[in-house]
C-alpha cells in the first residue's frame, strides 16, 4: 500500500565527524562535511508485507529496483525476492529449516544465511547464482551472516565462532570480506566486535564496530585501510546491519540512547549522504530501520507498527 511522505526526511543539523585514528586521513566517498544532502525532500513509501506472513522486512534493493528479505510464516523463516513489479518469490536454501535473503547484486546474485533443522543453532552462508546454491563459512565459524554482494562477486558480513553467539553488538561477532575465494577477516583496529553490512563496486565495505564503553561506530574499508565514523549530535548507531551505495550514501539505525541494539526502544532509520544525516521515521512505527539503499536512492528496511508487527517498507524519494 503507497501512502504519501509524511515526515520521513529530516535533515539533522550538522556534519558526521570523521576520524583518522585507523584511517589514511582522507574521508571516504559519501563524506564530505562541507557539501549539502542531495536528498529529495518528498517522496512516498510503499509497505511490504508477504501474503499470510506474521513479519516481513526487506534488507537489500539493487540499482533494478529489486530487493530481497525475509519472512515468517507458520513460524518458519524464509527469504524471498521482491521484483521492481512487486512480485514476490520465497527463497529456501534446499533442506534448511531456516532461510534468509541478506542481499543482491545487479545481476542477480543473492547472498544470505540459513540452518539446518539437525542444527538450528548453527548459521551457514550461502551464494544463489544462476539458479544453483553454493554454501560456506569463514573459517571456524559457528555462526554466519551474509550481508552484502557486489557486481566484483565480493561477498561480506560477520561471523561468531564462540557458543552460544549474541545478538550484534554483544562483541561476539568478526567482519569477513570474501574476495576470489579469500577470506579477509575484518577487526577495526581497537574494537571489541566488527559486523561489515555492505560492499558497493568501488570497493568499499560498510559496518558498525564496537567501541569502548558499549557504545558503536560507523567505519569504510578498503584497500585495506578503515575510516571510523561517529554520527552527528553524539547519535548511537546499531551495529546490526546497513547499507552503503554507488554513490557512497549509507543507511543504518540509530538509537535515542545507548545500548542500540536491534529490537529496543526508540530506534530510527538514516541515510548519511556528504557529511549530513538524515532521519527516516515512517508514520505511525515504533522504530524504523534502514538496511538498504541504491544507486537511485531507493530505501528499504523495516518497521514495527504499533501493534508490534515487523513489516518491510520500499522508500521512492
Amino acid at each position: 500500500m503507497k501512502r504519501s511522505l509524511l515526515v520521513l526526511w529530516l535533515v539533522a543539523v550538522g556534519a558526521a565527524g570523521v576520524s583518522s585514528a585507523c584511517t589514511d586521513g582522507t574521508a571516504p566517498a559519501g563524506v564530505d562535511a562541507s557539501s549539502s544532502p542531495d536528498l529529495v525532500g518528498v517522496g512516498q513509501f510503499t509497505t511490504v508485507d508477504v501474503p499470510g506472513a506474521t513479519a516481513t522486512v526487506l534488507f537489500a534493493i539493487n540499482d533494478d529496483g529489486v530487493a530481497v528479505g525475509r519472512y515468517a510464516s507458520a513460524g518458519v523463516t524464509h527469504g524471498f525476492v521482491r521484483s521492481a513489479a512487486g512480485e514476490l518469490s520465497t527463497i529456501d536454501f534446499p533442506g534448511a529449516g531456516f532461510t534468509v535473503a541478506g542481499a543482491i547484486n545487479n545481476r542477480g546474485d543473492i547472498v544470505g544465511w540459513y540452518t539446518l533443522p539437525t542444527a538450528p543453532a548453527v548459521r551457514h552462508g550461502f551464494l544463489l547464482k544462476d539458479g544453483a546454491f553454493t554454501s560456506f563459512d569463514p573459517p571456524g565459524s559457528i555462526f554466519t551472516n551474509v550481508l552484502g554482494v557486489n557486481d566484483r562477486s565480493e561477498i561480506v558480513g560477520r561471523f561468531c565462532t564462540r557458543a552460544p553467539c549474541a545478538v550484534p553488538g554483544s562483541g561476539d561477532f568478526h567482519g569477513f570480506l570474501l574476495s576470489d575465494g579469500q577470506f579477509t577477516i575484518l577487526d577495526v583496529p581497537g574494537s571489541n566486535e566488527t559486523n561489515a553490512w555492505k560492499t558497493n563496486d568501488r570497493g568499499e565495505t560498510v559496518g558498525g564496530f564496537g567501541v569502548a564503553g558499549g557504545d558503536a561506530a560507523l567505519f569504510l574499508f578498503r584497500d585495506g585501510t578503515f575510516t571510523t565514523m561517529a554520527l552527528p549530535d553524539g547519535k548511537h548507531v546499531n551495529e546490526d546491519t546497513g547499507g552503503i551505495n554507488a554513490l557512497g550514501d549509507i543507511v543504518g539505525q540509530y538509537c535515542d540512547a545507548s545500548p542500540c541494539l536491534t529490537g529496543g526502544p526508540n530506534e530510527h532509520g538514516f541515510v548519511l549522504s556528504n557529511g549530513l544525516l538524515t532521519t527516516i521515521d515512517i508514520p505511525g512505527a515504533t522504530v524504523t530501520g534502514a538496511f538498504g539503499i541504491n544507486a537511485r536512492r531507493q530505501v528499504v528496511g523495516g518497521y514495527f507498527d504499533a501493534a508490534g508487527v515487523l513489516h518491510g517498507y520500499l522508500l521512492q524519494p
